[in-house]
């Protein structure tokens, strides 16, 4: 086959940006085109830093810019996407918009797939508008052919508490009967294990694997085990390799970042600048993960 013949996939990434550190599309970005990815951003707001900082500034884009930017996509023939990947949105509008983009993005290429960060909250706690989830669960989940929530937002999307296995697995299924046909929980802590869930409709099973604790909380850490996902859902032969290779880089990536943390000097800043995710400096991991972490079905 000539080189030139085969099209590199393109992704259009809808979620947050930071000038300084790494959420939102700057968590996605980079490792996206690492793995041969084209990628075109757009950004639901344009922050200096992420919210954990004590100050941050800046833009909310609204839905009439989200609609003029699709529009000048469209209008030029720059639609055609492989991909859509969205996360943070924050506002109700905005969110309605995303549905018309979808929309717009599949009649261009009906073979599109819709991979859907629900990002809502997390530890119990919603940081987006209580609006937000009945716009997930009626119109934007319903749309996504992938879903990766965390535990918390699994619940909400459910409408389940989640306290034992056998409540992750209703919640999951309930997740299907909306609509997409892969659900990727990022992280689900039952006891004192952090485990990643996956299910397919195809498979009709659950695929597990466990991860060992970090005593740190990372800020764009779902970001980026979204953005690997997808892009191994479509290097990867099998599911268990995707799951294996998406789970083993996030977990050297947020591993170098703590050890980095530990052994940090610059005692003058943040805590929130120490614990920025070290990306570029896990180029490796996330181009060739070390493969420590094996993905096995739930029993």
């Amino acid at each position: 086959m000539n080189m030139y013949s085969k099209r590199t996939p393109r992704i259009l990434s809808l979620q947050s940006h930071v000038v300084s550190g790494y959420v939102g599309n700057k968590s996605a970005t980079f490792p996206l085109q690492l793995l041969g990815f084209e990628v075109d951003a757009i950004n639901s707001v344009q922050l200096s830093n992420h919210t954990g900082y004590k100050v941050f500034k800046g833009q909310v884009l609204n839905d009439k810019d989200l609609e003029d930017v699709i529009d000048g996509l469209v209008q030029n023939n720059l639609d055609n996407y492989t991909y859509l990947l969205t996360g943070y949105v924050g506002s109700a509008s905005f969110l309605k918009k995303v549905a018309e983009v979808v929309h717009t993005l599949k009649r261009k290429n009906p073979e599109l797939i819709y991979v859907c960060d629900p990002v809502m909250g997390d530890n119990g706690k919603m940081y987006v508008p209580e609006a937000l989830k009945k716009i997930y669960i009626e119109e934007i989940v319903p749309l996504a052919d992938i879903v990766i929530p965390n535990q918390f937002e699994l619940e909400l999307l459910s409408n389940t508490k989640i306290n034992t296995m056998s409540d992750l697995q209703n919640a999951v299924k309930k997740l299907h009967e909306i609509g997409p046909k892969t659900v990727a929980v990022s992280s689900t802590e039952l006891g004192d294990k952090l485990t990643a869930i996956f299910s397919t409709i195809k498979d009709k099973k659950l695929i597990k694997i466990d991860i060992p604790k970090i005593p740190i909380s990372f800020t764009g850490s779902g970001d980026l085990f979204a953005a690997l996902f997808l892009a191994h859902t479509y290097l990867q032969d099998d599911m268990k390799t995707a799951i294996e290779k998406t789970v083993n880089s996030l977990y050297n990536v947020l591993l170098e970042t703590y050890n980095y943390s530990q052994a940090c000097q610059d005692k003058e800043s943040q805590p929130a600048r120490r614990i920025e995710l070290r990306l570029i400096q896990s180029k490796h991991f996330i181009e060739n993960p070390k493969i420590k972490l094996l993905a096995e079905p739930l029993s």
